[in-house]
């Protein structure tokens, strides 16, 4: 008899989490939010971040049962599923955050002359447009990758409907989106 040790190994990680603060397999993980910045290298979706030496945004964190109560971390359990919708409605929030920026937010932030508030801020202050397309753009990628994942695990995907209204959005600002047209 010949054992495909490959898919043997596949199957029983399967439906594991790994914590990426001690490296432990589990088959339920604390998800939660924390601010500090060592928390952005337990945050699955701070990998593509510039800035996360000194960050003190709200991250979306994974961590094992021992290493959440290690950290203080007030979550819910989760199961590999549950985590990638977790992840995926995230991915969403932060998308929107990052749209809403690029079409207005960013006018809090910089001081600029009453005579420029009809421009775009590619035209006012290109270094940051291109951080924050960057960003949004890292998003979209990580968007397809738990989009893929629920459709190999062949599992619904919550709210189908708002992909749509996201790539609507984005190309009325007139941007381009990796996620349809």
């Amino acid at each position: 008899m010949q054992i495909d040790w490959s898919r043997a190994i596949n199957e029983i990680l399967s439906q594991k989490i790994s914590c990426p603060r001690c490296g432990s397999l589990v088959d339920e993980a604390s998800l939660g939010y924390l601010r500090t910045p060592e928390a952005a290298a337990w945050a699955p979706l701070c990998e593509g971040c510039t800035k996360r030496e000194e960050c003190d945004a709200r991250k979306l964190v994974v961590l094992c049962e021992d290493c959440a109560r290690a950290v203080r971390l007030r979550g819910h359990k989760v199961d590999e599923p549950g985590l990638m919708a977790a992840l995926l409605q995230e991915c969403r929030r932060n998308l929107e955050e990052t749209l809403d920026y690029l079409a207005d937010y960013w006018r809090e932030d910089l001081d600029i002359d009453p005579e420029e508030m009809d421009k775009r801020l590619e035209e006012l202050d290109p270094d940051l447009f291109h951080e924050e397309d960057d960003w949004r753009r890292y998003l979209e990628e990580q968007y397809l990758k738990l989009h893929r994942w629920f459709r190999e695990h062949r599992l619904r995907l919550p709210n189908p409907g708002w992909r749509s209204e996201y790539v609507d959005e984005v190309t009325a600002l007139g941007y381009l989106t990796l996620l349809g047209d």
